[in-house]
């Protein structure tokens, strides 16, 4: 199965197809230079073929290219990073809180 990956600007959200149909997409918010990675999610009959890594691998890629920090709330994309450390340095490191409140 052939997967290609394409980035969907007006929508927010990174789409995968195979065969002339959507099979997975990856949603964001996009806040100043950082993207937000909110949802993803794959057709059931195509998951465990590489579908949501081609998404992950693509839209990091396309962040890494727009110079853009990633916070993956989605715990797909997060994983995947987490598996792949190369991508690590894209990722947002918040400081540790310092209220007392």
């Amino acid at each position: 199965m052939e997967i290609t990956v394409t980035h969907h600007a007006a929508e927010k959200r990174y789409e995968a197809h195979a065969g002339g149909s959507r099979i997975g997409l990856a949603a964001y918010v996009l806040a100043d230079r950082m993207i937000v990675f909110t949802h993803t999610e794959v057709d059931p009959a195509h998951e465990g073929r590489g579908v949501g890594g081609a998404l992950a691998r693509f839209a990091l890629d396309d962040a890494r290219a727009r110079g853009l920090t990633v916070m993956p709330l989605c715990p797909f994309i997060k994983g995947w990073i987490q598996r792949h450390p190369d991508y690590a340095d894209l990722q947002f490191n918040a400081p540790v809180s310092t209220a007392t409140d």
